[in-house]
């Protein structure tokens, strides 16, 4: 039977004063692995224990209310580590009208021997907006990587905006050319608003998805995290501007 850390951590933000004013966190509650430390820029994801290893079943809930601005980022890259049995970090986000989550920790790697799963589940509400930035790294140096799912769950309005899955448990899979095609990192931007761009791109190692819904998906694979970030961010620029004939 496996064993390790059940816990469940959760933020409430609530508009500051004035407007554009700094967020008032009116629930901070911390669990285990899962320590959470203000600053007057963001909330801070402090791993307070190695991990997540086999076992450990993490969650944190986050609850933005209307008006509010709230950005997540994290102390350290996670390191998702074998033990007895696989490993999940699920977040649960809500976002209120006129709120903006921006969601942007470093990256997690996947050590050889781990069996992990993230997964996010977020709701938006009419008018909400969105910034969710995930880079996962398949191993550490010289070393194969270990079992890796992600998934997304976005509704904006009661409308699913997206359903997004990648799952990387194969190597003979996920490694093929239409795949990773043997990539060391990959990672994942999803915007959702107004003003986004309507026209598709890719390029090398790089897709900028505009989806059916207020949203872009901007996907990216490259040798290391610092390429990754280079493309993911130029995926960023790219998404945010407006097409040609709006302004045309």
């Amino acid at each position: 039977m496996s064993r390790g850390y059940t816990a469940r951590a959760a933020v409430t933000a609530e508009p500051g004063p004035g407007p554009g004013g700094r967020a008032r966190l009116t629930r901070l509650r911390s669990d285990g692995p899962l320590a959470l430390r203000e600053t007057a820029d963001a909330l801070y994801l402090v791993g307070a224990a190695a991990g997540p290893l086999g076992g450990d079943d993490l969650e944190l809930a986050v609850t933005v209310r209307p008006g509010a601005r709230l950005a997540v980022r994290s102390a350290a890259t996670s390191l998702a580590l074998p033990g007895r049995g696989g490993s999940r970090m699920t977040v649960r986000a809500e976002v209120g009208a006129g709120g903006h989550l921006d969601f942007a920790p470093e990256p997690t790697v996947a050590a050889a021997g781990c069996h992990h799963r993230a997964a996010a589940f977020i709701t938006l509400d009419e008018g909400a907006t969105l910034r969710w930035y995930e880079e996962l790294i398949l191993g550490r140096h010289r070393e194969r990587p270990g079992r890796h799912t992600s998934r997304f769950d976005v509704t904006v309005g009661g409308v699913p905006l997206l359903r997004h899955e990648l799952r990387l448990d194969d190597p003979a899979v996920y490694g093929g050319l239409a795949v990773l095609d043997g990539a060391g990192a990959v990672g994942s931007v999803l915007l959702a608003g107004p003003d986004l761009t309507r026209e598709p791109l890719t390029g090398e190692g790089l897709a900028v998805l505009p989806l059916a819904g207020p949203g872009v998906l901007i996907t990216a694979t490259a040798p290391d995290s610092a390429a990754l970030r280079r493309r993911l961010s130029a995926g960023e620029a790219r998404a945010a501007r407006e097409p040609a004939t709006a302004s045309g």
